[in-house]
């Protein structure tokens, strides 16, 4: 199984992810790869990790994501792999559940969104992000 690991979505993508027929609640997994350091592009919090930096993110989207009617989730860190193989693990995986790919967008696009995405640029070294049909509750 191929995979690759990105931070950002292309233009692409994210025309094909939001066109796609609308069908209700979803829950978005996200598998989290940190880098080592954090790396913002003005060059601040050198010495912070690329997880404290990511955690930043995590703490300010909750509130997004309740803002847009969605339920922030579990979010742990990877410890093992019980079944297959892969080189690497990733270092933690999060579930975030929408009400509609429109709310999804609406917060994506938001310039509180755009504001600390940089903490989410800073920290991340590559993610999956997966769709799957359905709610956490």
């Amino acid at each position: 199984m191929y995979f690759k690991n990105q931070v950002h979505l292309t233009a692409d993508q994210a025309k094909s992810f939001f066109e796609q027929p609308e069908d209700g609640p979803f829950v978005m997994v996200n598998l989290l790869k940190f880098k080592s350091r954090a790396a913002y592009a003005d060059g601040s919090d050198a010495d912070l990790s690329g997880f404290d930096a990511y955690r930043r993110y995590g703490r300010k989207v909750r509130h997004l994501i309740l803002k847009v009617g969605g339920t922030p989730g579990y979010s742990g860190p990877v410890t093992g792999l019980r079944l297959g193989e892969v080189e690497e693990l990733w270092d933690m995986v999060a579930l975030a559940e929408y009400p509609s790919l429109a709310a999804m967008k609406e917060m994506v696009e938001s310039p509180e969104y755009r504001e600390i995405a940089r903490h989410r640029d800073a920290g991340l070294a590559g993610q999956l992000n997966i769709k799957t049909k359905g709610t956490l509750g």
